[in-house]
């Protein structure tokens, strides 16, 4: 099968052509995908994206009409793929149906550790040889109480690294019915007002965009952290700074921001005119923003790579991607042991 890698990072190539073997023909190029770069995919069987790439209703028609049959998303998003306009094309779509839960869980809980020690605030300061100790008095996590939204694998995992730390931790998730030893299932204003930090895990829907805003900033425990690495789309980012300025939450860590489209994976130090939310919110001492790096671990990586070969193996033997498969209508030969669409319990990243 031919394919095109859009938007490749080094940090992907050597990997893609591990786990591809040379079994496909494979062109990697650093370029999103555009109208304006469409063209690269001529004579193409698939397009390999990342959650960056425009693949909108007109741009697949555009690959469409150069040939292009498949589509495979390195991400285990697909909002960035326009999935009817792909199933009225009669493009197949896939996507990674679940990330290492590990790293993901294990950078959650990096984020916390950072900020309830200020630790970025401390390195900063001694890179300039400022040792004081000065406003770095932080809390320990064991005793304290940590809120879940959402369950999912990481969620699972994070919450046996918090029970490690000695953490009471409680639950709230509209989807599932949850037994987990130790855990205390309750609902969202319980959560808010009895944690002492708030970590987001859950898939971005309709139904929960902006879960936290001004009106449930207010059940937040005074002094509380909170801690995004899921989808910045659950986070009010205008409530959450002007809280943070009133003192009425203690702290933020994310992974992920709101408007992160076309600012995140790239670099823009030297644009003049910056996201000036963004720029106030990082410039408080209390904030940290990292960029939607969560999933960049050795071991993530090598699976996206098999994953996203897998892939073009099971299209290239006319036969359904199985899991991975993110069609927006039923896919012809379906395997009777893969369902089309992955579950967002297993993957909250």
């Amino acid at each position: 099968m031919k394919a095109v890698v859009y938007s490749s990072h080094t940090f992907e190539k050597e990997l893609l052509a591990k786990a591809n073997q040379k079994k496909h023909d494979i062109t990697l190029i650093s370029n999103p995908l555009s109208l304006e770069t469409a063209f690269f995919a001529e004579g193409k069987d698939a397009v390999i994206v990342f959650t960056t790439d425009d693949v909108s209703a007109p741009v697949i028609a555009k690959l469409k009409s150069q040939g292009v049959r498949y589509i495979a998303t390195r991400s285990f998003e697909t909002d960035h793929i326009d999935r009817e306009a792909a199933s009225l094309a009669g493009m197949k779509v896939a996507n990674i149906p679940f990330y290492a839960p590990e790293g993901l869980a294990e950078y959650a809980l990096t984020l916390m550790l950072s900020l309830s020690r200020k630790v970025v605030l401390a390195a900063s300061r001694s890179k300039q040889f400022d040792f004081s100790l000065k406003d770095l008095q932080g809390f320990s996590l064991n005793g304290k109480t940590v809120g879940i939204v959402g369950l999912g694998e990481v969620s699972k995992i994070l919450i046996r690294l918090l029970k490690a730390f000695g953490c009471k931790v409680l639950v709230y998730d509209l989807s599932v019915e949850i037994e987990l030893e130790g855990v205390e299932v309750v609902g969202l204003e319980q959560l808010l007002g009895s944690s002492d930090i708030v970590s987001l895990h859950a898939p971005l829907k309709s139904y929960n965009q902006h879960v936290i805003n001004d009106q449930t900033l207010a059940f937040f425990k005074k002094g509380a952290i909170l801690i995004n690495t899921s989808h910045g789309g659950l986070v009010d980012s205008k409530a959450v700074l002007e809280a943070l300025k009133s003192g009425k939450i203690g702290g933020f860590a994310a992974d992920v921001y709101e408007f992160e489209r076309n600012l995140f994976f790239e670099d823009h130090s030297r644009d003049v005119i910056k996201d000036s939310m963004l720029e106030e919110l990082m410039a408080l001492p209390n904030v940290i923003i990292t960029p939607h790096q969560g999933f960049l671990t050795d071991e993530t990586l090598q699976g996206i790579a098999i994953q996203t070969i897998k892939n073009l193996d099971k299209w290239q033997a006319n036969k359904c991607a199985g899991k991975a498969c993110a069609c927006a209508n039923s896919c012809q030969n379906k395997e009777k042991d893969h369902p089309h669409s992955s579950d967002d319990k297993n993957q909250n990243k």
